[in-house]
């Protein structure tokens, strides 16, 4: 792998790891990196550039892992979890309630959006109507939230929160952002709303990862191998300083400057590609 491969992998890494779990799309910003001056297809096959989407994502979701390593361990099905979760704590059946709506809507027109949202076009949209919906949680949230803690989630506010990020699937739209926000209409801190956006992007990514990781293991040749390395490497450092400063920053700064900020990358992308 010679020199420029190894700056391609590092800097779609950082790209990944700094806007996979912020509420800014990271679909849209890849698409931005890629298309205008780091078309990975051009070092390696098209399907080593798309393995390696899958395996910088991988990086980030490890970083989130860690970070939140205390809520994963209490998911877990022991006998001092469920004494937990009996006491009202968030338990893995509110995840799973959580996550219901957007997996049975992603399964069920997986085709139909890779087949026709996966544009530039739609990837603008997103970003637009994602940036009015972080503004619009931020005016109706509640100035002193009712829910502090992911702890006090009903499975009612799971489900329906589960609901918003359903709107993720439209790309652009940011998994995160939708979330949170929907998190923030229904009463919750920014804090807890993203807390819990994170705990449930964390399964829902895994397996769709791990199921294309499957798919492309053929890519994985000792010529392709430091590319992607490297790059899981890079979106794990830099998504584990994205989400350790996001989650101390967001209950201070809200979500609007993340909406504005969208706005600007919109405007970014409509004169560089239209």
């Amino acid at each position: 792998m010679d020199l420029w491969s190894i700056i391609v992998a590092i800097i779609l890494g950082i790209v990944e790891g700094l806007t996979e779990f912020a509420p800014v799309s990271s679909t849209g910003h890849m698409i931005l990196v890629d298309d205008i001056w780091l078309n990975s297809k051009e070092l390696f096959s098209e399907e080593v550039a798309n393995t390696f989407k899958v395996v910088i994502q991988l990086g980030s979701i490890l970083a989130v892992v860690i970070v939140l390593w205390h809520r994963f361990f209490d998911l877990l099905p022991l006998k001092q979890n469920l004494q937990k979760n009996q006491e009202g704590r968030l338990g893995l059946m509110k995840v799973l309630v959580g996550l219901a709506p957007a997996i049975i809507l992603g399964f069920t027109f997986e085709d139909y959006i890779d087949e026709h949202l996966f544009s530039m076009n739609t990837v603008l949209i997103g970003l637009v109507a994602g940036a009015i919906l972080m503004i619009v949680a931020d005016k109706l949230g509640p100035k002193v939230p009712k829910i502090e803690s992911v702890d006090q989630i009903s499975y009612k506010q799971a489900f329906l929160i589960g609901l918003f990020q359903c709107i993720a699937l439209w790309p652009g739209f940011s998994r995160s952002g939708s979330t949170i926000s929907g998190g923030v209409i229904l009463g919750m801190s920014h804090r807890a709303a993203s807390d819990f956006t994170f705990i449930m992007a964390v399964p829902i990514m895994l397996g769709a990862s791990t199921i294309s990781l499957l798919k492309n293991w053929d890519a994985f040749t000792p010529d392709a191998f430091p590319f992607l390395a490297v790059g899981f490497v890079s979106a794990f450092i830099f998504a584990y300083i994205s989400v350790r400063f996001f989650l101390k920053l967001i209950h201070r700064i809200k979500l609007t400057p993340f909406a504005i900020y969208r706005i600007v990358l919109a405007g970014i992308v409509y004169i560089v590609f239209f």
